[in-house]
């Protein structure tokens, strides 16, 4: 990407504001000018975004899907690890308490001997 100066920026910048209609300019105006950026760049969007272990939430669950037998899973299962799986990579505290829970369950029943 080309670097710009400072004035660069700055007339880049208005030349955007200009071509823009009133009810727009106005909008920007209320915001604040100043710390308008129109040159950020955008967020990723969810397709894109990546775990820890560099995977998609559509890799995880495919992957994860994959390892189950067709009979032991329904769509309300899938749906739900499709919800987990981006709950997860999204950092919502909703969902790290799910998988906490279920990790501690999981240990609670082998450690009970209800499942080995």
């Amino acid at each position: 990407m080309t670097e710009f100066s400072k004035e660069e920026v700055e007339i880049r910048k208005k030349a955007v504001f200009d071509c823009m209609s009133p009810r727009r300019q106005s909008h920007i105006q209320k915001k604040g000018y100043e710390q308008w950026d129109p040159f950020s760049e955008p967020k990723d969007p969810i397709d894109i975004r990546k775990d820890k272990t560099k995977r998609t939430t559509q890799m995880l669950v495919r992957e994860f899907l994959q390892t189950m037998t067709n009979e032991k899973y329904s769509n309300a299962y899938g749906s739900g690890v499709l919800e987990i799986a981006l709950g997860i990579i999204n950092d919502d505290d909703k969902y790290k308490g799910m998988f906490d829970f279920s990790c501690w369950y999981r240990e609670l029943l082998i450690k009970e001997g209800q499942k080995t």
